[in-house]
């Protein structure tokens, strides 16, 4: 997967609380085992009406918003059923980092093997990000996964913690079966071994 270093763009206020799996990506979108194609569908049931026309509150849907790198959310972000596609169809969007006070266990470690980094803060810090996410174009932020800093638009740094097993698998790209290649040498000594002591296998 691809490295995550360090992440500048447009953050997205998305102040609902309990966004679940299904809100993220509909369960009639879960056919496909792609990992592209599902941005156009994140947040269906918000984004469009029946028709298929956008709904032009949405925040995604707002000229300022179509380029989101970042969304701030609601706690318990990624809540309900567990589905590997929710991740996808975020970062198939564009956007590569989510910012909020809690998420959902099983959501929480499905990004972080999909690349996408999510960070926990205080309440009422994720309320001063969601103020800066409110300024439209002006709502940069710059996320430092090296130094765990969240820079704001007025040059304010905020620190967030993150466990160091993860950060390291972000920084290198490496998700579980590139974990498991960095032991190939291990791996193919075994089964040389294995193949001289018992061939039959």
């Amino acid at each position: 997967m691809d490295k995550f270093t360090t992440l500048t763009g447009i953050a997205a206020p998305l102040p609902i609380i309990n966004v679940d799996t299904d809100k993220i990506i509909p369960k009639q979108h879960l056919k496909t085992v792609e990992r592209t194609g599902l941005g156009k569908a994140l947040f269906e049931e918000m984004r469009y009406n029946d028709d298929g026309s956008e709904k032009p509150d949405f925040v995604l849907n707002q000229t300022a918003y179509r380029q989101a790198k970042i969304l701030v959310a609601g706690e318990n972000f990624g809540c309900g059923s567990s589905r590997e596609h929710a991740p996808w169809a975020i970062m198939d969007f564009g956007i590569r980092c989510v910012i909020a006070s809690s998420f959902a266990d099983i959501f929480y470690n499905n990004s972080f093997k999909n690349g996408m980094l999510l960070i926990k803060l205080p309440p009422e810090v994720v309320a001063e990000l969601m103020d800066d996410a409110k300024k439209g174009a002006n709502a940069r932020l710059s996320v430092d996964l090296a130094s765990q800093t969240v820079t704001r638009p007025d040059g304010e740094k905020v620190h967030f913690e993150i466990d160091p097993f993860l950060k390291d698998c972000l920084l290198n790209g490496l998700d579980d079966i590139g974990l498991t290649l960095k032991k190939e040498d291990k791996i193919t000594s075994f089964e040389a071994k294995r193949h001289l002591s018992q061939p039959w296998l």
